[in-house]
């Protein structure tokens, strides 16, 4: 790699490859960890980047760890994880790419932040969610609790009785096939369902 591509991969605008975007995430992760006060050890942490993904902007994938749940602590130096004392299993931050080509530099940051939130509670707990503390804890670090959606659904379902958008699905599944055969929450009327026109 070049001096060259190194400098341009520090700028968020520059980024035009993958290996660029998890530079650049990693390296802003870091700072955000010291600037925000994370309790997260970035080492255990992997990076890939998904082309496939279009509902969710980033993810974190962590192992299974047996009756672990938040809020209640894990101390990894009692569990056999073959990485070494105190140091909780690795995860993998998924970054998609199709989410950092449609979000501006403070959007992706704020998603990161989230994912952080995740990386965060793994490590503390053995298990994340998208629950009351990790609600609390987003809200501190300036993250959204949900990431906007980047890829317009392909099916709208709504309220027959109302019209209120009540649910969306990306590809075809029974809830699409089967609409009218459920019922809104909000009138408990049956259900229509639209399909975008491409």
């Amino acid at each position: 790699m070049t001096h060259g591509t190194k400098r341009a991969a520090e700028t968020y605008d520059a980024v035009e490859s993958h290996e660029e975007l998890i530079r650049w995430s990693r390296a802003y992760c870091t700072r955000a960890v010291a600037a925000h006060g994370f309790d997260v050890m970035l080492g255990p942490v992997c990076w890939e980047v998904s082309t496939r993904a279009k509902r969710r902007a980033a993810a974190v994938k962590t192992p299974t760890i047996e009756n672990a749940s938040v809020g209640r602590a894990i101390d990894w130096s009692t569990r056999a994880n073959g990485v070494g004392e105190s140091t909780p299993p690795e995860c993998t931050m998924s970054l998609s790419w199709r989410a950092f080509e449609s979000f501006d530099r403070e959007e992706w940051s704020a998603t990161l932040r989230h994912e952080l939130v995740h990386v965060e509670q793994f490590q503390a707990f053995g298990a994340t969610d998208h629950g009351p503390a990790f609600k609390r804890r987003a809200e501190a670090v300036d993250a959204p609790v949900r990431v906007r959606r980047f890829a317009e659904p392909k099916y709208t379902l709504s309220c027959e009785a109302c019209g209120a958008d009540v649910a969306y699905r990306y590809r075809e599944c029974k809830l699409v096939r089967e609409s009218s055969a459920y019922r809104s929450a909000c009138c408990e009327a049956p259900l229509h369902c639209r399909k975008r026109q491409e």
